[in-house]
Parts: C-alpha cells; sequence; structure tokens
C-alpha cells in the first residue's frame, strides 16, 4: 500500500516545570488530621491486600538485604551473599527511593484523554503519548524546545497502541481505531500501513514488535491477531479469541512466544513457529473478569497480567497454568476510562499500577486516594504508594510566584497508609465519569527506571527523585 502524507502540526503544548516544594506536609504533619477524619468511616487497610494471597512463595526464603548497597556488593564480591541477596538489596534501596519522588513536570496537550504511552529506548528523557483523538505528543522533557505534535482525526481515531521502531528510533508503530496498523516518523509521514479494516466495525486494540525476529504483531476487537514481518507480508491472520483482544506482548528472550489477553476472560501463549489455528495455544489461563493486559517480565520468566475488575496475577515460565500469586487491587473498568494496566519495573521485581477506588472492593478506605502503587513481584507486598495531592483537579499553569510554596506531591510509605486514606472531605461529590478520569490509568518507568509517566485524563505527569527533578 503506497505511503500517505500525514497531516503536521506544531501546538503550542503547555509544559509545567514544577519548582522543588519550600515545605512539603509531612505524614507526621497530617497524622491529627486524619485522625479526625477516621472515626467518620471505618476500613482495614490496603497495606493487608495481598497478604496470604502468595501461598505458592510462602516457602521461599530471601535472604534479608544488606543496609548499605556497598557493603552488599562487598559481601558479594568475597563470596559471602548470593546474587539474590545483592538483587534484594538493590531492589530494596530504590524502593526507599521512591519516598522521594515528586511530580516535577506536567503537560495538557490533548483535548481528548490519552490513551497510550511509549518511552523512547535510548533516550531516558523522551516519550511518546496517544490520545483518543489520534494526537501524538513527542516530548522531550530533558529540554525546553517545543514537544513534537501530530494532530490526529479526531472522533474515531484513538490510538490504541504505541511501540518505537526498535530499527530506527525515529519511527513508531501505532494501532488505533482508524482500523489501521501503520509505521509513521514524527514528521507526520505514514511510511508502511501493515493493517487495514474497511469495516468501520473493525478497528486494531494493540500491538508489539521484535526487533530480533523482525516481526509486528497486533489484535483487533472482534478476537483476530495478525502476524507480519516488518515488511508488511501478512504472515497469518487467525481468530485465536471469542472477543476482542485487548494486549499482545511478545517475549522479549524468546521471540517466538506470544501472550495474548481477552475481554472473553483469557490469557493465551502461543508458539509463533506452531500455529496452525485458534485451538494450536500452549497454555490457556482463565480469569475471572475480562483481561485488560498481559505483559512479559524483562528477564522473561514472569507473565503479568491485570483483568477488568480487582486482580492482578503473576505466572511463571516453570509453571504457566499456575498462578504464583494474586493480588486484589481495585482498578475497575470504566466506559470513559482509559483501561488500567500494571507494568513491571523494567529493572527490578516490581510492578507499578494506578488505582481507582471501588467501594465495593473488600478493603476500600472511606476518601480513599488514587495511588499510584507499587508492589514487590515475588512477595505481592505494597512497597510504596505515589500520590499528587494536587490531581484531583490539575491545571497546566506556566510557574509563577505563586507556585513556589505549593506542595507538589509526595509518596507513601506503606507504614503511613493510615495517614494517607483519610484526606479532608471534598466541597463537592464529583461525577463518575470525572471520577475515573481522575484516576492515573497509565504508569510506566523509562528503560532506565529512574523516572515515571503516568497519564490522567488528559494530562501527562513525570515523577521524579525530588533532586533529580530540580536539575532538569
Amino acid at each position: 500500500m503506497a505511503p500517505r502524507k500525514r497531516p503536521e502540526t506544531q501546538k503550542t503544548c503547555e509544559v509545567v516545570l514544577r519548582p522543588r516544594s519550600k515545605r512539603s506536609r509531612s505524614p507526621q504533619e497530617l497524622e491529627p488530621e486524619a485522625k479526625k477524619l477516621s472515626g467518620k468511616g471505618s476500613g482495614s487497610s490496603r497495606r493487608h491486600d495481598s497478604d496470604g494471597l502468595w501461598e505458592g512463595l510462602a516457602s521461599q526464603q530471601v535472604p534479608p538485604p544488606c543496609s548499605s548497597i556497598v557493603k552488599a556488593i562487598d559481601q558479594y564480591k568475597l563470596g559471602r551473599a548470593t546474587w539474590p541477596s545483592l538483587q534484594q538489596g538493590l531492589q530494596q534501596s530504590f524502593s526507599n527511593s521512591l519516598a522521594s519522588y515528586r511530580i516535577f513536570q506536567k503537560a495538557a496537550p490533548f483535548d481528548r484523554r490519552a490513551t497510550s504511552l511509549a518511552w523512547h529506548p535510548t533516550h531516558p528523557s523522551t516519550l511518546a503519548v496517544g490520545s483518543k483523538g489520534g494526537d501524538i505528543l513527542l516530548w522531550n522533557f530533558g529540554i525546553k524546545d517545543t514537544p513534537t505534535f501530530i494532530k490526529g482525526i479526531g472522533a474515531g481515531g484513538s490510538i490504541t497502541g504505541m511501540k518505537f521502531n526498535p530499527l530506527n528510533t525515529d519511527q513508531f508503530f501505532t494501532s488505533s481505531m482508524e482500523g489501521m496498523t501503520r509505521l509513521q516518523d514524527f514528521k507526520g509521514n505514514v511510511l508502511r500501513v501493515f493493517t487495514t479494516s474497511d469495516n468501520c466495525n473493525v478497528w486494531f486494540c494493540s500491538l508489539d514488535v521484535s526487533a530480533k525476529s523482525r516481526m509486528v504483531v497486533t489484535g483487533d476487537n472482534v478476537g483476530n491477531v495478525v502476524l507480519l514481518n516488518m515488511d508488511g507480508k501478512e504472515l497469518w491472520n487467525l481468530r485465536m479469541h471469542k472477543k476482542k483482544v485487548t494486549h499482545v506482548a511478545l517475549n522479549p528472550c524468546c521471540d517466538w512466544l506470544l501472550a495474548t489477553a481477552s475481554v472473553d476472560q483469557t490469557v493465551k501463549l502461543w508458539d509463533l513457529r506452531q500455529v496452525r489455528g485458534k485451538a494450536s495455544f500452549l497454555s490457556s489461563l482463565p480469569h475471572r473478569h475480562p483481561v485488560n493486559a498481559a505483559s512479559f517480565s524483562p528477564d522473561g520468566a514472569r507473565l503479568l497480567t491485570t483483568d477488568q475488575k480487582n486482580e492482578i496475577r503473576v505466572y511463571s515460565a516453570s509453571q504457566w497454568e499456575c498462578p504464583l500469586g494474586l493480588i486484589p487491587h481495585p482498578h475497575r473498568h470504566f466506559q470513559h476510562l482509559t483501561p488500567i494496566k500494571a507494568a513491571w519495573h523494567p529493572r527490578y521485581n516490581l510492578i507499578v499500577v494506578g488505582r481507582y477506588p471501588d467501594p465495593n472492593f473488600k478493603s476500600c478506605n472511606p476518601y480513599e486516594l488514587r495511588t499510584i502503587d507499587v508492589f514487590d513481584g515475588s512477595s505481592g507486598k505494597m512497597m510504596c504508594q505515589l500520590y499528587d495531592p494536587e490531581s484531583s483537579g490539575i491545571i497546566s499553569v506556566r510557574p509563577g510566584p505563586s507556585n513556589n510554596g505549593r506542595k507538589q506531591g509526595f509518596s507513601l510509605p506503606v507504614d503511613h497508609q493510615s495517614v494517607l486514606t483519610c484526606p479532608p472531605l471534598p466541597p463537592l461529590i464529583p461525577s463518575p465519569l470525572m471520577m475515573a478520569l481522575l484516576s492515573l490509568q497509565l504508569n510506566e518507568f523509562n528503560p532506565m527506571g529512574d523516572t515515571l509517566a503516568s497519564a490522567m485524563g488528559y494530562h501527562i505527569l513525570i515523577w521524579s527523585r525530588e533532586e533529580a527533578g530540580t536539575q532538569k
């Protein structure tokens, strides 16, 4: 199919540099206020959400990490500490550093909510974000230049998946409700169309790319999965699920292993070398609810799934059929909400996911906050929660003297959750749509693992350590 020229539009994007707050209220300062409100409602602490649910790992004892990273490395070099112990020490150190994470930049470039997010594979301060209207933003928040903005078609153009081209990072792949999976550049040019639908009732919901095998895989809303090479040649097009394919993922180490997730309440694993039809899957992993995502860990040994209700699962390559553990977590699906998907940290065995409080969730507290939750991927334990006190009504403004003394956000160790679950009562009760849009739906760390990007409704938030943020 001949390439098409896409319209290129430069839009002035309101990007906010968040100055370091001179004074942020600590959890201790919030404690009297929390105690006052705690009498108005009851609920069990979220730190117990995953207690007792990792029975498969109960017998596995991880050596306690050293208090000093330098000491841990020294002990490892001397042969007095194991590699798992060193890894655990490094992970614990990073988990502790999350307490200093703040929002230091944010942007609101779209007139519709953000629907997809992808970090540049080699530039740790550059990411691409797609919107429900088909707009695409390339933002290097490390420089003051105006971000690149590609205007979409508007209604019906939602970007459902986005990946940088691993062979040429000036290009990127997208799947969309426009009925196409294509390769394009940031000048607005469509370089190649891989799949297209002539039926307005069929569109593409997800995609993934393998640099090693030079394959592109995409799934649509009626259950079909299409495999192509990077030259655009279709290798097969099969109906692998009964309903919409919400996510496709190629294993980063075994590029022949494909995971597909669907609203038919299953996740399936496939050997691309032996696919013959819908019954040729290696494993089928049933879930209680429709599934938003299934993603492999960076080492390819584990699989993380997120349903549309209140469950996150971790599977292991040693036994795909039986999950290692289940993490109860509220992230229910809502029609006008970008599906919440848990993601792996690129360097540590940590899981990051946005929280959408559900009053029917067994451990829901009154006035529960919409936090970003970080879990240990081995134990299922909550390690930290990130929260922006201004996220309940974010308006992008340029920094000025009036912003200097404002609290810009804080993260919450699990020990202080009783303080966080009881914020002041809002003056008005927002609508369900507003409540959904104020949840942090997409959360992903950059390849270096030191910066977190979040999408919340129309807004893009960049989290980093407070000291690092002031230097950028």
